[in-house]
């Protein structure tokens, strides 16, 4: 048997984090079966749904790398295939058309809540016979196409996480809903039946989903068995938690894809955290890994019943970690969209060397890409504002004197290296008799505005290429004066 499992998005939003999360574990369970990865666009709820959504649902993935190997398929392109479906359940008897109307679901809803009851339809039209359907539609009511569910059935499978469960037919509501009303005589076909249709017919071997669908697989399982079709196993990952421990949504921030990779996230970094929200590798100690070495290890005994709680200091590290192992030429790629998206002009000087050298300057302290715009905001910007310690710094005695000397030896050494840097640093000390650290302090605050930052001679280096080190150091002479 050849594992096949898919991913089935509805596109009425953004990739959520709990969908590409659910995708994660789809495609490593693939991967680890040398099976293959599916992708179904679940876009019936045409309301709803969006083609700006399913091209960043599509995006959202590949970026991740959760390459498919089938689609995506569109629902919205099967709807022969779900009615022929819905029609074979009729003339099997399983399923019969229902002309309730809103009006009296609603009075058996309130009656039902007065006697204490949950809610459920109570099957009332399961058994009319020809001439009360006929009755009902010259009335002018429309039906919806329900299906059989005996009160009395016990529904159990083997959650390949959660292991044995057992719902009562009793406990799903009464006849179910397959399709919706529609004057042509067979509406559109509802999630709950396409699902099934849909595995069927893509030889769907395991369903790999957020528990949040339990109560779903039982119906689930009675259609396949409906439609003579293997019914596929079954894997129910725990959901993603916010710090209070309930289930991640929007009132949390930020929970698209989209946004994640907006935010500096690299692809890597987000999907290797993603995979240990609710899955262990074997070796406990091990945190950071490809998507490639956590499919050899996959496993669904490794996937914990407990929600998993979203870190956001987990993540922040584990991202920073692949910032920080990116090659400078690849993490230059990475960063100067961000660049772009800040304004910043990737001209005057700033050539791909220098770009590279900038890199090298700031990477370490990267936690996010977005991070490098803040980081090297000094380096595109023409001039620099004083923060209060900087400007303090530069009325300090002797520093003015400092930075005029300096503008001066900078008129013989152009372009500026670093033993030339240092050599300038040794002569401003040794004439001006100072201490070196007024120097170097006074030197920052000119070049950068303020008393802390990167490393400062390679600063120097990088501003003078794209000659800024001398229209700051000006600027700061009379700062000081």
């Amino acid at each position: 048997m050849t594992v096949r499992v898919r991913i089935a998005p509805s596109p009425t939003g953004n990739l959520h984090i709990g969908t590409a999360r659910t995708a994660v574990f789809n495609w490593l369970f693939a991967r680890h079966h040398g099976g293959e990865f599916i992708l179904r666009i679940e876009d019936t709820d045409l309301e709803r749904s969006r083609p700006e959504y399913t091209e960043n649902i599509l995006e959202g993935l590949r970026w991740l790398g959760l390459n498919w190997d089938e689609g995506p398929f569109f629902q919205s392109q099967r709807l022969d295939l779900y009615k022929e479906a819905v029609e074979k359940l009729l003339d099997q008897g399983l399923a019969y058309r229902c002309y309730t109307t809103s009006e009296e679901l609603d009075a058996l809803r309130e009656a039902q809540k007065a006697r204490g009851e949950a809610p459920r339809y109570d099957n009332r039209h399961r058994n009319l016979t020809p001439e009360q359907r006929a009755a009902f539609e010259a009335e002018g009511r429309s039906s919806v196409i329900r299906f059989k569910i005996e009160d009395g059935r016990e529904i159990v499978w083997n959650d390949l996480v959660r292991g044995k469960m057992s719902w009562r037919g009793s406990d799903l509501g009464g006849d179910m809903v397959i399709a919706r009303a529609s004057e042509e005589g067979t509406g559109q076909p509802l999630y709950n039946f396409v699902v099934v249709v849909d595995d069927i017919d893509m030889k769907i071997t395991h369903v790999i989903r957020g528990e949040d669908h339990i109560a779903n697989t039982a119906k689930q399982i009675l259609l396949y068995e409906a439609l003579g079709a293997k019914i596929p196993e079954f894997a129910h990952s725990p959901l993603i938690l916010n710090k209070e421990g309930r289930k991640l949504s929007k009132r949390d921030g930020v929970t698209s894809i989209s946004d994640f990779k907006q935010m500096g996230f690299t692809a890597e970094g987000l999907v290797n955290y993603m995979t240990l929200l609710g899955w262990s590798p074997p070796d406990s100690t091990q945190e950071i890994f490809t998507l490639e070495i956590a499919a050899k290890e996959f496993s669904f005994e490794r996937v914990n019943k407990a929600g998993a709680k979203f870190d956001w200091d987990k993540l922040d590290w584990l991202n920073s970690q692949y910032i920080h192992n990116t090659p400078v030429d690849k993490l230059t790629d990475l960063l100067i969209p961000y660049w772009e998206a800040a304004g910043y002009k990737i001209d005057g000087g700033r050539t791909r060397p220098w770009l590279e050298q900038l890199v090298t300057l700031i990477s370490a302290s990267l936690t996010r890409l977005a991070d490098a715009v803040s980081q090297s905001q000094l380096f595109f910007s023409d001039t620099v504002e004083f923060s209060d310690e900087a400007s303090q710094q530069l009325k300090q005695e002797g520093s003015a004197a400092v930075l005029k000397e300096i503008v001066t030896a900078l008129e013989n050494q152009q372009p500026l290296s670093e033993t030339a840097a240092q050599e300038i640093i040794k002569q401003v000390v040794k004439e001006q008799k100072v201490k070196k650290g007024l120097v170097m302090r006074s030197l920052r605050a000119a070049l950068t505005g303020d008393v802390h930052g990167p490393d400062l001679i390679q600063s120097w280096l990088l501003l003078n290429q794209i000659g800024l080190d001398k229209l700051r150091l000006t600027k700061a002479v009379a700062e000081a004066s």
